[in-house]
């Protein structure tokens, strides 16, 4: 007897067509499906919650959402295009595993990305983006104050977007964000021991240089930051060899 085809995967064409429409059409302002579970699944890795390698399976996503796999898979492609999701013929979808060289190279992008970014912005910020920064540093110390790790993650990386947010420049920003969320993924793949209160120590002296309009100083201190974040992160193996590790401790 023939095997009846599973309905989630073969879907009608016209019902498949019309909800991948749907996913991808809305009122002006408004996020499609996809959108929102690319948001969704992105949040989670920027806050801690999805790790390196994890399994993406498209059913169980699918029933999160109340959607078809076809939504899924589109949500997952575009996941991909982020470098945040790796697609495996025969096996599904995973978070992606940074490689070392990525890992320095996506520091060295946004060292060059974000001084440029300073730099500009240090001649041209109003007292109430000052005061709108200041304000955020406040709410990461509350977050680290009250230990509430993915609300304090989620600050710590937002404090970049909004710099570049301010420049008004929406290619900047989304650039940035891109940079962002790989960055997440390579502080969970290589365990970065910069602590969120140095991070947000350095974040306040780099609006306390912003403030004075000091944009070599806003520079320095952010290539600063970041190579202390990187420096952190463990991009070195442990040891350099098996007799390296083999070898038995000395008294």
């Amino acid at each position: 007897m023939a095997r009846r085809p599973d309905p989630d995967t073969l879907a009608r064409p016209a019902d498949a067509g019309a909800e991948a429409a749907a996913s991808t059409t809305t009122a002006p302002g408004e996020r499609t499906t996809t959108d929102k579970i690319v948001a969704s699944v992105t949040a989670a890795i920027v806050e801690r919650r999805l790790m390196p390698g994890t399994k993406l399976v498209e059913q169980q996503i699918a029933d999160i959402f109340k959607v078809s796999r076809t939504v899924v898979r589109q949500a997952l492609n575009q996941l991909s295009r982020d470098k945040l999701v790796t697609l495996e013929p025969a096996r599904g979808a995973f978070v992606r595993e940074p490689s070392v060289e990525e890992a320095r190279q996506v520091y060295e992008v946004r060292t060059l990305l974000e001084g440029a970014m300073l730099r500009e912005l240090a001649g041209r910020i109003t007292e109430a983006q000052i005061a709108r920064l200041r304000q955020h540093l406040a709410d990461e110390a509350a977050a680290i104050a009250r230990t509430d790790v993915s609300g304090r993650t989620r600050l710590l990386s937002d404090f970049h977007s909004l710099l570049a947010g301010m420049l008004g420049n929406e290619v900047l920003a989304e650039m940035l964000s891109d940079l962002l969320s790989r960055c997440s993924l390579i502080a969970l793949m290589f365990q970065s021991s910069h602590s969120a209160e140095e991070s947000s120590g350095e974040h306040v002296a780099i609006v306390e240089a912003l403030a004075r309009r000091d944009g070599e100083a806003a520079v320095a201190l952010l290539r600063e930051h970041l190579g202390n974040v990187e420096r952190n992160l463990r991009l070195n193996p442990r040891v350099a060899d098996l007799a390296t590790a083999l070898q038995p401790d000395t008294p």
